[in-house]
């Protein structure tokens, strides 16, 4: 795996959190804090949980190959 490939999926990672993120904070959120601020919030807090995952992850696959 290459670091090029690497960032490749870092990236993907973070545009589907960002994505399930404003899906989620709208489903849970929207009646009570309005669609665009629920997705907005959705979308900002997605990634904290996402990323840290994704990078240990991509950590583990990269060190044992």
């Amino acid at each position: 795996m290459t670091a090029l490939g690497l960032l490749g999926l870092l990236v993907l990672a973070l545009v589907l959190a960002l994505a399930a993120g404003a899906v989620s904070g709208l489903k849970i959120g929207a009646d009570a804090l309005g669609k665009e601020l629920a997705a907005l919030m959705g979308a900002f807090y997605g990634p904290t949980a996402v990323l840290p995952a994704a990078v240990i992850g991509l950590a583990v696959l990269y060190f044992t190959r």
